[in-house]
């Protein structure tokens, strides 16, 4: 069976034809960025889990060095605060204690100064090692 379709009508459709190519090629292409962007959120939400993970476990370890120092210090007002290059190392008992740690780390047990109080002290991330006594309050 044959039909017959005029010339008009089939370059309407021929037209229509093209047209839906086209918008199939762009929707593709859209498709394809949401795609690449999907991709991306993903990976930055999988970094994002890992380092809230990651700072739960730093606080939880903070929480345990600092029942433990509380639980070993003499004067239990203040704790010595290790820092290299001004992030947390470790807490401790006495200065002392906080250096011996340092040394046994790495840091030369000679290369330690006291500076006065109120005396400028240069940025903590410019120190390879700092150890900082600090008033210990406790709520009850």
């Amino acid at each position: 069976m044959f039909r017959i379709i005029r010339t008009a009508d089939l370059a309407t459709l021929r037209a229509e034809a093209v047209q839906r190519d086209k918008d199939a090629s762009a929707a593709a292409a859209e498709a394809e960025r949401l795609g690449a962007a999907l991709a991306r959120a993903e990976g930055e939400l999988a970094v994002l889990r890992a380092q809230t993970h990651l700072d739960a476990e730093d606080r939880i370890v903070l929480r345990m060095l600092l029942r433990t120092v509380r639980n070993q210090t003499v004067d239990r007002r203040k704790i010595a605060v290790l820092l290299r290059r001004g992030e947390l190392h470790s807490a401790h008992a006495t200065p002392e204690a906080a250096e011996a740690a340092a040394v046994a780390d790495g840091a030369p047990p000679e290369g330690w100064v006291t500076v006065a109080p109120g005396t400028p002290l240069p940025p903590a991330a410019d120190v390879l090692w700092r150890v900082t006594v600090l008033p210990l309050q406790t709520e009850r």
